[in-house]
């Protein structure tokens, strides 16, 4: 048996385009989840599992729509392997039921996986640099340095309530914080 599995991320979304595509090949069984990729525990995913047999394929219209990392993929695939069933994407035009569809779906895997270790590896080589020429990384600071000393004096006197502070100087309640704790550190 085919089981369709379909996912948008909000409930604004339709998921008619999905549903319709898994129709088209056959899925007697489509379950809809409406909820982030990147929630883990996901109601029809759960679904998915209770419904699957030996023999059976989960069909989905893009491998995105089932994990959102190949972390998630490849445990699905390792899953449903394990439980005697395949994988189909109609958008990749993978099917792990065959050989040449789990080959295809490493070699998918292992270049998605070499791309984020090159872009991990740029992103290390331009801090090092950076931080070679005596600029550190991170986000700037929302406020200069009297500013910031000016809202940590008000926090610290307790004069104002802390939105109060926060609406005067344009920061959130977590940056104030944060300046109070560098403050405090900055002290000691």
């Amino acid at each position: 048996m085919k089981i369709g599995y379909a996912r948008v991320s909000t409930l604004d979304q339709n998921p008619d385009l999905q549903k319709d595509a898994l129709e088209k090949v056959g899925c007697e069984k489509v379950i809809v989840d409406q909820v982030s990729g990147t929630v883990a525990q996901r109601p029809g995913l759960k679904k998915v599992r209770e419904l699957l047999r030996e023999g059976d394929t989960l069909v989905v219209w893009r491998l995105d729509r089932l994990g959102r990392s190949l972390c998630d993929l490849i445990e699905w695939v390792r899953y449903l392997d394990e439980q005697g069933a395949g994988l189909q994407s109609l958008h990749e035009a993978i099917d792990t039921s065959t050989s040449t569809g789990k080959l295809t779906f490493h070699l998918f895997g292992a270049l998605a996986e070499f791309e984020r270790n090159l872009i991990q590896e740029r992103t290390q080589a331009g801090l090092a640099a950076a931080r070679a020429r005596g600029r550190s990384g991170g986000r700037r600071k929302a406020l200069d340095d009297d500013k910031r000393a000016l809202a940590v004096t008000l926090y610290q006197k307790k004069e104002l309530p802390v939105h109060k502070i926060c609406e005067l100087m344009g920061i959130s309640k977590p940056t104030l914080y944060s300046y109070a704790r560098e403050s405090q550190h900055a002290d000691q």
